[in-house]
């Protein structure tokens, strides 16, 4: 039994289940909060950062600016001063996500913040580009 290669080729794509769910390879964790009072705390901040590769205190200057509050880390949570939703809060990471995290040539989140003199720059450790950021 004789088989011609363009047959199998399409027997074998046929056979290949469709990927049901699209899985990105930088996914934030769910944004863990409570509103006590007039205080909001994130319980898995560190999480967060860690997932981005960042240091913690990089994208809470970020988020205390960007929400002009004041806020306190302690171990892996933060406390906001004042009153904020997850989706605030998420929309405001994912500002981050693309100033600070995203290479803007390659779209890939493999990148480091690298200062030199008085100067950001964002390396892609993927493409190797390297682009300037704004200070915070």
């Amino acid at each position: 039994m004789e088989y011609d290669y363009e047959d199998l080729l399409k027997r074998a794509s046929s056979q290949i289940p469709e990927v049901v769910s699209k899985r990105e390879r930088l996914e934030l964790p769910r944004i863990n909060l409570s509103v006590i009072g007039m205080r909001t705390v994130v319980y898995n901040f560190k999480e967060i950062a860690d997932a981005l590769n960042r240091d913690p205190q990089h994208p809470l200057k970020f988020l205390t600016r960007e929400m002009a509050t004041a806020a306190t880390m302690q171990e892996s949570r933060v406390i906001f001063q004042g009153k904020f939703s997850r989706e605030t809060l998420g929309r405001l990471m994912q500002r981050y996500m693309e100033s600070f995290v995203i290479c803007p040539v390659c779209k890939r989140p493999d990148t480091k913040i690298v200062k030199e003199k008085r100067l950001s720059f964002l390396v892609c450790e993927a493409c190797g580009a390297k682009s300037s950021v704004r200070q915070l």
